[in-house]
């Protein structure tokens, strides 16, 4: 028996509507949770769910603060990395899920997120913008180049960086040194209002060929 799908064209469809069947099919996520800093020295902390790595040698990872849908503005966090080519990606993991999600609220420019949402800033070895504290991981990087994709609503600003200091908790190390996917509980972003975490009963290993 043929199963009939259901056809979404993206130039037919309204973006609000495509925008949330993307999220709800390529998923789970991984969180950018960044860490930029504006020309005068303000400091800005916003999540990203449009984010992964792409190379290790030089290892380099791209997020993507994307244009506002309702109002076509750009976000704080790409205003930043035009001034101040530099950022810190935090990983992002279950204990702090909800402080990453109130980060993510529409505050005035120049509003210091780490105070709004209790998180610590921790100062950087090689770029300017704070660390947070408390995430399990935290990337100190250099921005190599913005790529707009578009200048619609909802269009993506791609933010190509190269990894220059990696910091890990000791805690979230194995016997090997290498990291424990159950002590680093990492989360995932999904559609709508919904994560994942990827761990305990959640995690399993499948055999790679030989």
């Amino acid at each position: 028996m043929t199963k009939e799908f259901i056809h979404f064209d993206p130039r037919e469809t309204p973006v609000p509507l495509f925008h949330k069947l993307m999220l709800g099919a390529v998923a789970p996520r991984p969180i950018a949770f960044a860490s930029t800093i504006d020309k005068d020295g303000h400091p800005n902390l916003s999540p990203f769910s449009f984010f992964n790595v792409f190379g290790a040698n030089p290892p380099v990872l791209i997020f993507s603060p994307s244009r506002r849908g309702k109002d076509n503005t750009t976000k704080h966090t790409y205003e930043n990395v035009k001034e101040v080519p530099e950022v810190v990606i935090n990983v992002v993991n279950y204990a702090m899920v909800q402080q990453v999600s109130d980060a993510s609220a529409d505050f005035p420019k120049g509003v210091n997120e780490f105070e709004m949402v209790g998180f610590t800033m921790e100062p950087s070895d090689l770029v300017r913008p704070f660390r947070v504290k408390e995430s399990p991981v935290q990337l100190e990087c250099k921005v190599l180049q913005v790529i707009e994709t578009g200048l619609k609503n909802a269009a993506g600003n791609l933010v190509i960086c190269e990894i220059l200091k990696m910091h890990v908790d000791p805690a979230i190390l194995d016997e090997n040194g290498l990291i424990d996917q159950n002590k680093i509980d990492l989360v995932g972003r999904l559609g709508g209002n919904h994560y994942v975490r990827a761990s305990g009963n959640a995690l399993f290993e499948v055999k790679k060929p030989d």
